[in-house]
């Protein structure tokens, strides 16, 4: 566990859950997985993050970011990306789900769910839990048989500075199988 030391930085280090509307599957289109990544890059540099762990699935995505000191202003990072991402794939004619006339009247688009999941990690054991969660969530949701076979995910960056095995989570982990901030 103490791989995960350097990761965690108190009262900065936060998981989250961004789903989009009504769970369509937005990105299992390439072009949708590739601006999210413009998208998120370009507001890191103007709110800048950093991306500790992320699983990438076809209708919502898990994070844990680290925070700058002094800095929680997690919410204002997520509605730039969700409202830059929504623009610009609109202008691209991506599609999105069917909102009701009053969702449209307060500017809600059928890509992002409203709300997202925000749990602040407590220590480094919560951080190691939810960190194996989200490698994991590819399996648990049956696109794959193992983490390594799913590319939009960290796994493989932690494979090669050799945190993980390539066949790690054939099997879901022990500790992660109560959780679910899906």
């Amino acid at each position: 566990m103490s791989a995960f030391r350097r990761w965690y930085q108190p009262g900065g280090t936060y998981f989250f859950t961004i789903v989009t509307y009504d769970r369509i599957p937005l990105f299992a289109e390439e072009s949708a997985r590739t601006l999210l990544g413009e998208v998120m890059r370009s507001v890191n540099e103007q709110l800048p993050y950093e991306t500790v762990a992320i699983v990438l699935l076809p209708d919502h995505l898990h994070a844990i970011w680290n925070l700058p000191n002094g800095d929680q202003e997690f919410s204002r990072r997520w509605q730039r990306i969700k409202s830059d991402f929504t623009r610009l794939w609109r202008r691209q004619s991506g599609r999105e789900a069917t909102t009701t006339a009053s969702k449209q009247r307060r500017g809600n688009r059928g890509v992002w769910q409203t709300r997202f999941w925000e749990h602040l990690i407590r220590d480094e054991r919560d951080l190691e839990a939810h960190f194996d969660y989200i490698h994991y969530n590819p399996v648990k949701h049956g696109y794959v048989k193992r983490p390594w076979d799913w590319k939009s995910s960290t796994f493989r960056k932690y494979v090669a500075s050799g945190h993980y095995d390539q066949n790690w989570g054939r099997t879901e982990p022990t500790h992660i199988q109560t959780m679910n901030p899906e």
